[in-house]
């Protein structure tokens, strides 16, 4: 039996009724009075996050100095795991140390021993979920003291203040994600790769919700983001701990429901399988902890659960592939038992815009050309899946072509923005920024590289194939991509190219 379960932080309204956030507060409060230098200081853990806050707007308490030694810097700072396969495993480790100097700091106070951090569920029911916990909303605490989890960096999906989870945006459609390797918009954890401070191409769950959470609580003002909005500085706010402790319960619901992380050992020794940097921690005494995922990949070895570990959506009666096949025309009993398409798959360019655009205010509008050849592999797919029969067989099985649209090498400073994108006037999906900055910088990890989004638009070609339209015959797609709120004139965002990407067996 685990000794600690982390529980909804809208138990008892969200309040400070709720004895979790109650001693939340008290422990980030005496966090904050610990020195920069201090391994278990609030500051010190937010830079372990990230610790670039040039530029930014930060609250008033923040130190600049003392700094740790080079050795200490370099050791623990600047470290979190962004767009790589790495990210799940990295911030249950961060979290679970983070939360064990906090129970620490509560126990000494004569709080309760078995106190956890509590979760924010803005999927949670009952239609009061969604918006920030009341306990971080206010400015003072009973006794008239200053609260420590308010902070007025934190701008909402709006700009003025008022912080929601817009659920028209952000969603945990990532929980029916069949396996956990690979990019999203289809795999779970993230793509292969080593340390990656902030990489390219985040896994479902990062991207959505993980990364639409941070843009909304951020948000913006005009000439400042939210700390939520840049990786660099979200460790600053207090809310930061809440949202990813739900991500990390949505990983563990994820597990429950049958799925499996990965077996290879490039995953479950971590950095340290191919010699790059350790994944390290403080502990409560401040001696370091070395940890890799495979120590971390199920919460019943870190002795802890959650209140709720329900999945949050409904398990998929068919496979996409079987869904599709029954679109073509196929007996749902034939079809339903379909395996989706192996990960690797085979994957060609089959077009691309005309060049670079920028993001402005009005957003932007590109044309993507459509090579001939490619058009007609993917017409053959549907082809060859019409007039065969489907079988669970892989050698045997004939599945049409997959299509993808993607934004690649997404540049500039625009983290907070959030954009909507169509492709032939069908909505596709939304764009979010999180993490553009530190993936735009000459110096970072990718050399200025930026950050790549995938759009699954297998269903718009799809229809239009069930509409009679021949798809080998289909020149181009327009694709429109509209900020959801304003762009003020010094955020600059550029996308070095669009492309359409088909995935098949062919």
């Amino acid at each position: 039996m685990n000794n600690f379960t982390r529980r909804n932080a809208w138990n008892n309204k969200g309040t400070f009724d709720n004895p979790d956030l109650k001693w939340y507060a008290e422990a980030v409060r005496e966090m904050q009075t610990r020195s920069l230098d201090d391994p278990t200081s609030w500051w010190f853990f937010a830079a372990i996050h990230g610790s670039d806050w040039s530029g930014a707007k930060l609250p008033e308490n923040v130190p600049s100095s003392p700094v740790p030694k080079k050795d200490v810097k370099d050791r623990y700072w600047g470290q979190c795991q962004h767009s790589t396969w790495f990210f799940p495993p990295w911030h249950r480790g961060y979290l679970y140390a983070f939360e064990n100097v906090l129970r620490g700091i509560i126990q000494e106070k004569g709080g309760p021993k078995d106190w956890a951090l509590p979760y924010w569920n803005y999927f949670g029911a009952g239609g009061q979920q969604h918006i920030l916990p009341p306990a971080f909303n206010q400015k003072t605490m009973s006794d008239g003291s200053p609260n420590p989890l308010y902070i007025e960096e934190r701008y909402g999906p709006k700009g003025d203040g008022v912080v929601y989870i817009d659920l028209s945006q952000v969603s945990q459609k990532c929980q029916q994600a069949p396996s956990y390797i690979g990019g999203q918009p289809q795999f779970y954890g993230g793509g292969v790769t080593g340390f990656v401070h902030y990489g390219k191409t985040a896994g479902a769950l990062e991207y959505n919700p993980h990364n639409g959470v941070h843009n909304q609580i951020g948000g913006k003002t005009r000439g400042s983001i939210g700390l939520m909005s840049d990786p660099e500085t979200a460790g600053l706010d207090p809310i930061f701990y809440l949202h990813h402790c739900n991500i990390d319960r949505m990983w563990a619901a994820w597990n429950a429901s049958g799925k499996t992380n990965p077996k290879e050992k490039e995953w479950k020794d971590g950095p340290d399988a191919t010699k790059d940097r350790t994944f390290y921690m403080p502990k409560p005494d401040q001696s370091p902890w070395e940890f890799t995922p495979e120590m971390v990949n199920d919460i019943n070895k870190l002795n802890y659960t959650y209140e709720d570990l329900s999945l949050g959506v409904s398990e998929p009666h068919m496979t996409k592939s079987a869904f599709r096949l029954v679109n073509f025309g196929f007996e749902q009993d034939t079809a339903k038992n379909i395996d989706d398409m192996e990960q690797d798959s085979n994957t060609e360019l089959i077009g691309a815009n005309r060049g670079a655009i920028a993001l402005d205010a009005t957003g932007a509008r590109t044309t993507v050309k459509l090579d001939t050849a490619g058009l007609n592999t993917v017409a053959k797919s549907f082809k060859n899946a019409i007039s065969a029969k489907p079988s669970r067989n892989k050698k045997g099985l004939t599945l049409p072509d997959e299509v993808f649209l993607e934004l690649e090498g997404i540049k500039g400073n625009a983290d907070s923005n959030i954009y909507s994108v169509t492709v032939n006037q069908h909505f596709v999906g939304h764009v979010f920024l999180f993490g553009l900055r530190k993936a735009s910088q000459k110096d970072g990890h990718h050399a200025a590289s930026g950050l790549n989004i995938v759009f699954d638009i297998t269903k718009v070609i799809d229809e239009l194939h069930l509409s009679d339209q021949d798809v080998s015959e289909l020149n181009s797609l327009d694709v429109v991509i509209q900020p959801t709120g304003p762009v003020y004139e010094d955020e600059k965002c550029t996308i070095e190219r669009v492309s359409i990407y088909r995935k098949g067996q062919i």
